[in-house]
């Protein structure tokens, strides 16, 4: 598989196999013509939709925020509809946006997983394994190369919350991450469990002790992502508490960067990955917590796949990859 998504999407436009009609479902099917949509104006839409920003989404994209812009509204002529609205704190989907959006998504999906197919049909020897923020996956993958060297092993990193839909969408064949995550569909196995620490600011007033427990940060307001899944929201804010209280919301942040710059300026704590906050930036420390389940790091694929690859590196992942010292 290629190394991301845009890549993979860029290819199958750039071969002419998928382009996608959309039909106008509000007027009559025989009476209304088809519209050719560019898929990569399509994923445009998304990363915008997902960011609520152009800039930010430009930044994603690697494309200048103009450009971005021209290409949106390129979509809208397309579609005859305007798909997003700018705001003083960034951009907003319109009615129709909201429509379309999950349709988008649908597209891209299955553009990728027909690429992923056709590729897999043709190049059998091929894995691509991913994995999220903080986990090393070098042990394993070097073992793969090292076992089966006419196979073509490839990685990919992945935003901490897209392991699932990334095996689901033949984007990865295994992946590498933390639990919790809607696991049905999957094959999951898990490697070593990791503790939890609590991640605060050099200055805090916990800062410096050997270990905390729950009771020493019941009243510190913690971080939320917007839409996040639910599990794994109540996991890592450990939401409600054993005592039934609810965990206090601190800010709402887009990004991982985000949490650590509203912990260093002293509006939230969050807990995380006690191994994850080894180095992560020189004002911030992390506390073991007491009393708290530990983080399950996992190796997952599609349940029903059945290849041999796949089979080799869920077995090295299991003696290659330990919890770390």
């Amino acid at each position: 598989m290629l190394n991301t998504d845009q890549a993979s999407l860029q290819l199958i436009v750039a071969i002419g196999l998928f382009q996608y009609r959309v039909d106008d479902y509000h007027a009559d099917m025989n009476d209304t013509p088809p519209v050719d949509v560019d898929l990569r104006l399509v994923r445009y839409f998304v990363t915008v939709a997902d960011h609520r920003h152009f800039g930010r989404a430009a930044t994603a994209l690697r494309v200048a925020q103009p450009s971005l812009s021209r290409q949106i509204r390129r979509l809208e002529q397309q579609l005859g509809a305007r798909l997003l609205d700018r705001t003083p704190q960034g951009s907003r989907l319109t009615e129709a946006g909201e429509v379309f959006l999950p349709a988008a998504r649908a597209l891209l999906r299955s553009a990728t997983r027909a690429a992923a197919e056709t590729r897999a049909a043709a190049q059998p020897s091929r894995i691509t394994i991913g994995y999220t923020v903080g986990l090393i996956v070098t042990p394993a993958v070097l073992a793969m190369r090292r076992e089966h060297p006419d196979a073509d092993v490839q990685v990919m990193h992945l935003a901490w919350d897209k392991a699932r839909n990334a095996l689901l969408d033949h984007r990865v064949d295994a992946v590498v991450t933390r639990l919790p995550f809607p696991t049905d569909q999957l094959h999951v196995t898990v490697l070593y469990d990791e503790p939890r620490a609590l991640l605060v600011p050099l200055t805090h007033r916990l800062a410096g002790k050997e270990s905390i427990t729950l009771d020493d940060i019941a009243d510190e307001p913690m971080p939320r992502i917007r839409d996040s899944d639910p599990s794994w929201s109540a996991f890592w804010r450990v939401d409600p508490r054993p005592d039934g209280r609810r965990a206090p919301d601190g800010p709402f942040i887009e990004a991982l960067e985000d949490k650590f710059e509203v912990i260093a300026a002293g509006q939230a704590v969050a807990i995380i990955a006690g191994s994850h906050g080894t180095a992560l930036r020189p004002d911030l420390t992390t506390i073991p917590i007491e009393g708290v389940e530990p983080s399950h790091v996992v190796v997952a694929c599609r349940a029903d796949d059945r290849s041999r690859l796949v089979a080799a590196f869920r077995k090295l992942a299991g003696s290659h990859m330990t919890a770390p010292a």
